[in-house]
């Protein structure tokens, strides 16, 4: 269940997920929790409109393929957040155990076949938490959902408005920045996302002085803001 005043990172979290008929189903309840929670700023909820309506009226294939296209067959747009800085590299292991165990201190439990870094998932977390212990863990990431937003705006992708209230949610400003031009992945390119997906691993050095803190919520935020610096280079 979600905490009292925070059923908004639940709707936006189901709004990021594999669509489904349940989730067609469930637009209107979505809708209503993000315009009667006000959470989100009132100028990012016209754009979420659109995007519900989009869920709750076009064909359920289409929307599924859509899915898939953007962020099943896009590295640069996975929703998995270290892999956007560890690929598969046993890095990325360590940190979704740590990050695992910091959901497990808190009571929630995730099934064996979920991976931890998946945004909905880390939404649904922060679903739980009191306000400003989940405004302060949504900040962490805020590079890579900065990356995100550009990326799926570059598309034309309705998808950008969750985001964009992401970033109004954790006090960024990203939304007007100008877009970065390096060019995104080609979905319809398989050798060329082959290749990305054999790219070196990035590594990184100690993340402060909370960084021996093993099971600490020091440790989970420095390893989140240490290992997302190189995303500014993918997007920049």
């Amino acid at each position: 269940m979600a905490a009292s005043g925070n059923r908004t990172y639940k709707a936006l979290s189901a709004l990021l997920t594999y669509p489904t008929a349940e989730l067609q189903a469930a637009c209107g309840e979505i809708q209503a929790v993000l315009h009667q929670e006000r959470l989100v700023p009132a100028h990012a909820l016209p754009a979420l409109d659109r995007l519900i309506a989009e869920l709750a009226s076009l064909d359920l294939y289409e929307i599924q393929e859509r899915y898939t296209v953007l962020f099943d067959r896009s590295r640069s747009l996975s929703l998995h957040l270290f892999e956007h800085v560890h690929g598969e590299s046993r890095d990325r292991g360590q940190a979704m155990v740590d990050l695992a165990a910091h959901y497990e201190r808190h009571g929630y439990w995730i099934r064996a076949n979920e991976l931890p870094d998946f945004l909905p998932l880390f939404l649904e977390f922060l679903a739980l938490l009191p306000r400003d212990e989940a405004h302060g863990l949504l900040q962490q990431p805020l590079p890579i959902l900065e990356a995100l937003e550009e990326r799926l705006r570059r598309r034309g992708s309705t998808y950008v408005a969750v985001f964009v209230a992401l970033l109004a949610l954790a006090g960024s400003k990203a939304a007007s920045v100008p877009l970065a031009t390096t060019a995104d992945d080609d979905p319809d390119d398989l050798e060329a996302l082959d290749a990305d997906w054999e790219e070196a691993a990035v590594s990184f050095g100690p993340g402060g002085p909370d960084a021996n803190d093993a099971c600490g919520k020091g440790r989970l935020a420095t390893r989140i803001r240490a290992e997302i610096r190189s995303v500014h280079d993918r997007s920049a």
